[in-house]
């Protein structure tokens, strides 16, 4: 018979963020609900479950939360 160790709670998971990812950076939404708009990086934070999200603000001033993984950084 195996016996397996479960730990309490969830394991904290290590998100890698994308290279170029700054605050400031003017990045492209390709993915998800706001994709086509585009704007400002202003906020990075990542999730318990190590998913990396960011706060986008477009130049009319409106802000969305969007995950990483469906931005492009522009130069």
């Amino acid at each position: 018979m195996v016996r397996r160790l479960y730990t309490k709670g969830t394991p904290k998971m290590k998100a890698k963020q994308p290279d170029k990812l700054k605050d400031g950076a003017q990045c492209k939404v390709v993915g998800g609900t706001h994709e086509g708009k585009n704007g400002t990086v202003r906020d990075i934070n990542t999730s318990k479950t190590g998913h990396v999200t960011i706060t986008v603000v477009q130049p009319n001033g409106e802000r969305f939360k969007t995950l990483a993984k469906n931005v492009l950084i522009e130069r």
